[in-house]
């Protein structure tokens, strides 16, 4: 294997930054529909305003970590060349590395799940957003 080709903690930071930039993504798309939302709101009426104020409050949020996750994701990719530094094995075989990185999986698959169960909601709403609309 050339030096090139070897995985190093750079190369698996700038691989791994796919995940706050999806997320950012996610989380922008998410303002963007309470945005759109909070435009359909009569804002006369005294309920509506409290849900405009609420939405424009949670996009105003929403975009900011956003924007946070895009940032750290560009850093993330930044750091691809950075050169391997030396790993102590005994750190690196602590128990504590296993139980961290199993946390990091679980949450994963837990985000997963998540994006499954709502996505048949989700396209159920579509479709009727689709034959309004259309």
């Amino acid at each position: 294997m050339s030096t090139s080709d070897q995985q190093t903690c750079g190369k698996g930071l700038a691989e791994n930054s796919i995940l706050p930039r999806k997320l950012g993504q996610l989380i922008a798309a998410m303002a963007e529909n309470l945005a759109i939302h909070s435009q359909a709101l009569d804002l006369t009426d005294q309920t509506s305003r409290a849900e405009y104020d609420a939405y424009q409050e949670l996009v105003r949020e929403l975009r900011q970590t956003a924007a946070q996750l895009k940032g750290t994701a560009e850093q993330m990719a930044r750091y691809r060349d950075l050169p391997m530094g030396r790993h102590e094995e005994k750190a690196m075989t602590h128990p504590r590395v296993l139980e961290v990185f199993e946390q990091f999986v679980r949450q994963k698959q837990q985000v997963m799940s998540l994006l499954e169960q709502t996505a048949a909601r989700d396209n159920e709403l579509l479709e009727m957003m689709r034959a309004h609309i259309h």
